[in-house]
């Protein structure tokens, strides 16, 4: 028994041996090690600072040659502050067409969703009265005008006396009144157009009996789409007339349009906390309709923050780091990131538009390191050019 205990006990001291060997041997020459050992916690759980464990024998043998890497230069750029909202489309220009007097239709002059111009005879009514009555008045007109002309010749001899005369000329205006109300009230018997733009849904035919509270139809004008929207009361400040926005109509998905902000109202909603704003749209290609739902986009320009590109920002368990590239050696950065673009983040920390932070070659960096960035060891090793002349001289 005490045999095959010392038998187990060497076999493990033998593998224990073996292990310790080839995990000395892994961390020595396998450049992704001591990452992964600083970030499993493996230096902070024996007290091991990671600078100290890349001065230690055989981190960097004999002065070995420094570490190549990609970088890119840190820019600025300005904090993009963003409010969406949706709002209610609506055209410029919204009437309700309504007639001036009652009676039956006997001729519609438009077709539903025609567009018109202003003036356009929409609806003609019975005018059989009114144009009786018109010729009424011309009758009467024309008789005072002949008595005015009698009395005027009795006066130049003197045989009418001042009484006549005044009673002829108020019959001759009187007729001139009738004679304008009867022409108006034939022209109330046609509806006419009193904007341009494009007609709604006919409701009514031809021998409808209509009043003067009917909506015998919408006309509107749709050249320009108005946009009905809040914002929060936070970006007043921001706020002014003919400010540039972007509006995405929920029913055309993909579709982009840029407009201006026409008009902010003058008090702040106390329920909500926030302000109506109306926005304008040019209705190029007429593809918006009055009604329509409309996401609207404002961008507010905001503070500037150093900007880096996205696969300089490197992670740890205390967070987003970079590392910079100074006086040939590199430093690590603390970062917290603001805002993520396209092609860049804006960070806040600890750097200088214009120093270099690197892009590729992050695993086997440590604090204080030597690096040679790629391009510029590429121009520190190219053999210089010959000259022309020089050339010429060594082919002869």
């Amino acid at each position: 028994m005490m045999k095959w205990i010392r038998s187990l006990l060497s076999q493990l001291i033998l593998a224990a041996i073996v292990l310790g060997a080839t995990f000395a041997l892994w961390v020595e020459y396998v450049p992704a090690a001591r990452p992964w050992l600083e970030r499993i916690g493996v230096y902070e759980a024996f007290g091991i600072e990671p600078a100290e464990a890349a001065e230690a024998p055989g981190a960097q043998r004999g002065g070995a040659a420094a570490t190549t890497v990609v970088a890119a230069e840190v820019g600025t750029g300005a904090l993009n502050d963003r409010v969406t909202a949706i709002g209610d489309g609506r055209a410029v220009r919204s009437v309700t067409v309504r007639s001036e007097a009652t009676g039956r239709i006997t001729d519609i002059g438009f077709r539903a969703g025609e567009k018109v111009s202003a003036d356009t005879v929409l609806f003609r009514l019975d005018a059989e009265a009114e144009r009786i009555a018109l010729e009424r008045a011309e009758l009467m007109l024309s008789d005072a005008r002949d008595e005015a002309a009698r009395v005027e010749r009795l006066r130049e001899s003197g045989a009418v006396s001042t009484v006549a005369q005044s009673e002829a000329e108020l019959k001759l205006r009187s007729a001139e009144l009738a004679m304008r109300q009867a022409q108006f009230d034939l022209e109330q018997r046609e509806v006419r157009a009193p904007i341009d733009g494009w007609m709604g849904l006919l409701e009514y035919e031809v021998g409808d009996r209509i009043g003067t509270s009917d909506a015998l139809a919408v006309i509107t004008d749709r050249s320009e789409i108005l946009i009905d929207f809040r914002v929060p009361e936070r970006v007043l400040p921001m706020l002014s007339p003919g400010m540039t926005l972007i509006a995405e109509p929920l029913a055309l998905t993909g579709t982009r349009l840029e407009g201006e902000i026409s008009a902010i109202d003058n008090m702040v909603d106390r329920t909500s906390r926030t302000m109506r704003v109306l926005g304008r749209l040019d209705n190029e290609g007429d593809r918006l309709r009055d009604g329509m739902a409309l996401s609207v986009t404002l961008a507010f320009e905001g503070d500037a923050f150093p900007s880096v590109d996205p696969l300089a920002v490197q992670w740890s368990s205390e967070g987003a780091f970079v590392w910079v590239v100074r006086d040939g050696k590199v430093d690590r950065v603390t970062v917290e990131i603001r805002q993520r673009n396209a092609d860049s983040v804006l960070v806040e920390g600890d750097l200088e538009p214009g120093e270099r932070v690197v892009t590729e070659g992050v695993q086997t960096l440590r604090p204080g390191a030597d690096v040679v960035i790629e391009g510029d060891a590429a121009a520190m090793t190219a053999p210089d050019t010959p000259a022309a002349g020089d050339t010429a001289r060594r082919k002869l």
